[in-house]
């Protein structure tokens, strides 16, 4: 199993995470740097030095492939590729654990043996080759936003779905449907499975359909991607927003969000809530 390890100053993870994201990856890691040296000089600020965080993702198995793909970074980022034992990078499905959105809904790994108490949704999720267990900040804040917002019979839009947990919580709690997009290949057929496997099957529609060809508006939109994402698809999530609408974004750093706000005009906050230093916002018009 190849792993492309890109090492950046801490203050460009953010854009370097994006340009991973745009070539399809699943997954991004983030580690203290492996190699010497915990600093970098950034001469295009005057000299000024910046500590180092390490990417580590992976782009499938062609070296080739992955090293053009990698050329493109900007100069002053380090980058280089590592074999891994495909067996050891699954390791972490052992560790795995149920996530407690609330008292009365958890995201279950699909694995996990678990005695769902009485009245509890239980959202069991096998995320395969993509991103989605639940457990990360953001995906619980979004999901926590997402069910702030639902009324039964709403409608859905998940841009960037990665497993399908959020979709396909929404269709469990009472939406109409969930319209679930991701730019992975690898989504489809796992959001289709772990819809079906939830009961879901016919509610949830997955694809890697751009949101701007999307048509018509939702009730509900939510976006769990990156700030610099989030900016450039602002104009298409502001338009599939229905008019009573609601829109929550999340992949946001606390403290970092301002940029991410204006961009959604003339949509206006109606609650933020943080964790572990992310934050997820929710908006109307």
């Amino acid at each position: 199993m190849l792993q492309l390890v890109v090492t950046v100053p801490i203050g460009e993870a953010e854009l370097a995470s994006f340009m991973l994201w745009r070539l399809g990856v699943l997954a991004i890691e983030e580690r203290e740097p492996s190699e010497p040296g915990g600093t970098i000089t950034t001469t295009s600020s005057g000299g000024t030095e910046d500590h180092l965080v390490e990417l580590w993702t992976a782009l499938g198995d062609d070296a080739d492939a992955v090293t053009r793909a990698a050329e493109a970074f900007p100069a002053r980022w380090r980058w280089h590729l590592v074999e891994v034992d495909a067996a050891v990078a699954d390791t972490w499905r052992d560790f795995a654990r149920p996530t407690w959105v609330s008292d009365d809904l958890v995201v279950v790994p699909a694995w996990v043996p678990f005695d769902a108490p009485a009245g509890a949704t239980v959202v069991r999720i096998e995320p395969g080759a993509t991103f989605g267990m639940g457990d990360h900040p953001t995906t619980l804040l979004t999901m926590r936003g997402m069910r702030s917002a639902l009324w039964p019979g709403a409608t859905v839009l998940d841009v960037g779905c990665g497993s399908g947990v959020l979709g396909i919580a929404a269709c469990m709690l009472g939406a109409a449907l969930a319209e679930a997009l991701d730019i992975s290949p690898a989504s489809v057929a796992v959001v289709a499975a772990n819809a079906a496997a939830n009961g879901v099957g016919d509610q949830v529609h997955v694809s890697n359909t751009p949101l701007s060809e999307i048509d018509g508006t939702f009730d509900i939109v939510l976006a769990n991607i990156l700030a610099p994402a989030l900016i450039e698809l602002s104009v298409d999530l502001v338009r599939v927003v229905g008019p009573s609408g609601v829109l929550v974004i999340s992949g946001l750093l606390e403290g970092r969000s301002d940029h991410v706000v204006k961009a959604l005009a003339p949509l206006h906050v109606i609650s933020s809530h943080a964790r572990d230093g992310w934050v997820a916002i929710s908006l109307r018009r």
